[in-house]
Formats: structure tokens, sequence, C-alpha cells
């Protein structure tokens, strides 16, 4: 198949080893996978604060961009995050109709239907569950909100992890409460959203597991956030990661909270102090030594 992908807006400043990721995991099975340049935000933080005609230029920037699969340029789209999927799916056409802009809405509904979630494409549409990962630790995985409420993708991620070679998987107590972070809830009412993260926390680290997974960086980030700030020395690594990590291309934690008393040493291979693997930049790598990259095309893509 031929993939578009959907880096996100998050991923791409914050976090590119996600869609890095994600494009040497579907290159590893056999597909080609595209970045379109002129990609930007899905528009959820506008819609998400009530800023709906504000919104319509950046949702009109994303259905251009993504355009080219109604024509048959791709035979799908993939983004390494429910929660903006969820944006693109629920929010994007909804808020076009409201704003007045029927051709627009049109659009968007089109493209949403033919965009996925990354356990939605290899699960659903690829019909894969296994795909020859190796991840040699102990994991648990929390399912976050718009991926378990939004998108309803159930048990995939979890069907993909229990495939994956080496892998020990501790069910995570309580998974479905939310973590706090919420986008701009957590701004809005930070000591709510630190008392949700702090349980969330004390479940992680109830599992003994060394690594947290999640299908979405911004929730890990924040999540992340608390291990480290409590010294837990537990990492967190998208779901991509983990599928991507191979006995030859294995998996560098890209968090490392081991800078605080107590903190246990990173897990597996040693990996880069800070960063990880974005754009341009294999698994394991460093960015001394990794090549440069243009930032606007994940490694892999065309």
């Amino acid at each position: 198949m031929r993939i578009a992908l959907f880096a996100t807006c998050l991923n791409e400043a914050l976090f590119p080893q996600a869609p890095a990721a994600t494009v040497r995991l579907l290159e590893r099975l056999g597909h080609e996978v595209d970045f379109p340049a002129g990609q930007a935000c899905c528009g959820q933080m506008h819609v998400n604060t009530g800023y709906f005609r504000q919104a319509v230029p950046v949702i009109r920037n994303h259905v251009a961009a993504f355009a080219p699969v109604l024509d048959g340029a791709w035979d799908a789209i993939v983004a390494p995050s429910g929660s903006c999927v969820g944006s693109v799916r629920h929010q994007q056409a909804m808020v076009a109709d409201r704003e007045g802009e029927r051709t627009l809405a049109r659009d968007a509904a089109l493209v949403a239907e033919r965009t996925y979630e990354l356990s939605e494409l290899l699960v659903d549409v690829l019909g894969v569950t296994d795909v020859g990962a190796w991840f040699p630790h102990r994991v648990t995985y929390h399912p976050t909100c718009h991926s378990l409420r939004l998108l309803k993708v159930g048990d995939r991620p979890l069907r993909l992890l229990r495939a994956v070679a080496g892998i020990d998987l501790a069910e995570l107590p309580e998974a479905a409460s939310c973590c706090g972070f919420g986008g701009t809830f957590s701004l809005k009412n930070a000591e709510t959203s630190t008392a949700m993260v702090t349980e969330k926390v004390r479940n992680v680290v109830a599992t003994g597991a060394e690594v947290l997974a999640a299908g979405d960086y911004s929730c890990l980030m924040n999540i992340a956030g608390a291990l480290s700030r409590e010294g837990t020395g537990v990492h967190v690594a998208h779901l991509a990661e983990i599928l991507a990590a191979t006995r030859e291309e294995p998996w560098a934690p890209t968090v490392l909270p081991v800078d605080r008393p107590g903190a246990a040493r990173p897990p597996g291979p040693a990996g880069p102090p800070q960063g990880g693997p974005g754009p341009g930049e294999r698994a394991g790598t460093t960015a001394a030594t990794a090549a440069p990259a243009p930032q606007n095309r994940p490694e892999g893509s065309r």
C-alpha cells in the first residue's frame, strides 16, 4: 500500500521519534510512505477552546494537504495519535459545517474516512498483529482517552503488543482513567490535573514496568513529567517505537528520568541522553552522529 503520514504538529515539534518510528515500521512491512509537505495542525487546539472560526483555515490547510487521497494518490492516511485522528474524524467537518463552509465540510468528511490511527491501520486495514518487533522490557499500556472513547480502538494496541517478541506486558490498574492532561484542561485546572496524573503514576509504578506505552505523545508527555518528578525511573515509549524496534535496531529511551536520586538506570541498550531518533535518524544514533535531515520529512518518507 501507499500510505500518507500525518505526523501531527506536537510530534513534529517535540516528539519526532513517533512519526519516524511509524515510517520505519510501515516500510519494514513492505509499504510505501509519503509525507505531504503542506501539513500542519489539525485544528484541535482551536476547536477545543471554542475558536471555531479561527480553526477553519487550519482545517482547510489540513484537508488540502491530504486531499490527494481522494484521487487515489494514497490508499490511506495514518497518524501516530488517537487524539489528532479523533479531531480529524469528529471535529473538522462539524466545525466547517457550523461555519457555513459546506464544500470544506464535505471534503473534510471524505478525508476523515480514509484517516486511521496507527493500531487501526495495522489491525483493520493491513490485517496484521505480529509486526516482527522485539522489545525485551516489562511494559504497561495506557489507553488514551481519545483513542478509547472517540476512536474506540479497543484492544487493538494490546493485541499488537502481545505479539511483540521478548515483551513482558503488565496490566495497568484503572487503565481507562484519564491521565489529567486534556490539552488546555491541564492549564485551566492544574490542581485537578495534578491529582489525576499522580494517581496514574501510582498505578504505573505498581506494575513494576520499565516502560509505559501509549498511542499519544501528548498524554505520554504529561505522565512522563510526573514520572520524572517522582524519580521513578520509568520511561515512556510510543506504541510505534515499540513496534518499530527489532534485534537489529533496538529501542533506545528518549525520556531519561535518571537525574534524580534513586532513579533507575535506563533499561536495555544505552540511548542518547536527550531527544531520540528524529527525522533522518536511526534508533540508537545520536544527534551528533546522525546526518541532518529536513525537518518536514521523517526518515524513509518520499
